[in-house]
């Protein structure tokens, strides 16, 4: 069931990510949530009306992220481990694009998880297994939790937040605005799946659906072919 929930949880996430969730969540005045969106592709998109998953898979791809918390431990267990993967993973790109350096990670957090990338995951992991063994919950003991929400809220401080991404940000943004509006005026130029669900959900929906099916390359591609002219001579 852990491994069932791992692999559907983030299968509605849109091109470029988070960015990509608050553009259809603007276009689509806020009714765009990659976690619902995820349950949607399972529950109505994949296998011609929906996967045969139980109401506890479906639970914990709906409550992977935010606030939400899982019915099941099974569904709290991919919670932590998306979140552990995030974190280190966002370090390391932010390390190796040059938006932080190394010595700007907060010294007191590297203290308690480690000082590589391998070390901090392996401190984590560990200790939620010690902070959940015998006990009807997963969680991590105070001292690491501590240390890891810290490194998370110095993250969106200097990386989710930095001014370079906000303006890389708005160019992703324009990308899938354009594309939902070209899509919404233009239907018929849609895979044909998505054509045959506007008629019965609705342009909007489909187009959402369709959008939000995209890798980023393909986002991108499909923009430069809508888009930007091909290089001609001048007679």
């Amino acid at each position: 069931m852990t491994e069932a929930i791992a692999l559907g949880h983030d299968l509605g996430h849109t091109p470029f990510g988070h960015t990509g969730e608050r553009t259809l969540g603007r276009l689509t005045n806020d009714n765009f949530k990659h976690n619902l969106q995820s349950l949607r592709v399972v529950e109505v998109l994949e296998g011609n009306g929906g996967l045969n998953l139980t109401w506890e898979v479906r639970d914990g791809i709906a409550n992977h992220s935010g606030e939400a918390r899982s019915a099941t431990l099974e569904g709290r267990c991919v919670a932590f481990a998306d979140r552990i993967a995030y974190i280190n993973h966002d370090i390391d790109d932010a390390l190796r694009g040059g938006i932080i350096q190394e010595f700007e990670l907060p010294q007191n957090c590297l203290d308690v998880l480690g000082r590589t990338h391998g070390e901090r995951i392996d401190t984590m992991i560990k200790d939620v297994i010690k902070g959940s063994t015998e006990k009807n919950v997963v969680q991590m003991t105070p001292a690491i939790q501590m240390a890891t929400d810290e490194l998370r809220a110095f993250l969106f401080a200097r990386v989710y937040q930095d001014e370079w991404r906000k303006a890389e940000e708005e160019k992703c943004d324009f990308v899938l605005e354009q594309l939902f509006r070209h899509y919404m005026n233009h239907p018929s130029e849609m895979s044909v799946e998505y054509i045959e669900a506007a008629y019965r959900e609705g342009v909007e929906r489909s187009v959402t659906d369709y959008i939000a099916s995209m890798t980023d390359r393909y986002a991108m591609r499909l923009f430069t072919q809508l888009f930007v002219p091909e290089a001609f001579s001048v007679l």
